[in-house]
């Protein structure tokens, strides 16, 4: 049974770090090359990772440079750029495409606040719906294999003890993440 609750944790933890991983993909007004992570490029047919056929970094707090392994590419990053869902036209000189960040407004800040706390509650209805699911299963086993209702009261008691963990390192993530987006 201790097992149950291994698979329970990971499973939560991997909640989380998907959590993490869409925050890296907010936008808060500073330069953040996680925001090209999701990026294909047509690399000979292959739609490749743009950080795989390109150098990429943040010269300056407002501006991610991004700079193909091969001349030929820059039109084909500068369209996969366009057509994604980050909001930003990129310039290039003919070797290098710079991504310049506009400031962010403050109504544009609320509104990815409000985007980041949905996000967050997303992520604790899919905690608690892996806590839901190990109470089940340890109410179907326990009447399976006689285990004792004191034993089954532990593991649901070691389950919502994990559970709240959880919540509240999620919790954490979204103060952290509005924060960032909120300052100016």
């Amino acid at each position: 049974m201790d097992q149950r609750l291994n698979e329970c944790q990971d499973k939560m933890e991997k909640s989380l770090n998907n959590l993490e991983e869409e925050f890296a993909g907010i936008r808060a007004g500073r330069a953040n090359p996680h925001v090209l992570d999701k990026i294909r490029v047509d690399y000979y047919g292959t739609p490749s990772p743009l950080q795989s056929v390109a150098n990429v970094s943040v010269p300056e707090a407002r501006m991610i440079q991004i700079q193909p392994w091969e001349a030929s590419l820059v039109k084909e990053i500068e369209k996969a750029i366009m057509t994604s869902d980050i909001g930003i036209n990129p310039t290039n000189d003919g070797k290098v495409i710079r991504l310049v960040f506009p400031e962010l407004t403050e109504e544009r800040r609320k509104e990815l606040a409000k985007d980041v706390k949905k996000k967050g509650e997303n992520a604790k209805v899919a905690v608690r719906n892996i806590r839901r699911d190990a109470m089940d299963h340890f109410k179907k086993v326990g009447k399976a294999e006689d285990i004792s209702e004191d034993e089954i009261k532990d593991l649901e008691d070691g389950i919502q003890k994990l559970t709240d963990q959880f919540v509240a390192k999620i919790d954490k993530a979204i103060e952290a993440k509005t924060k960032e987006i909120l300052t100016v």
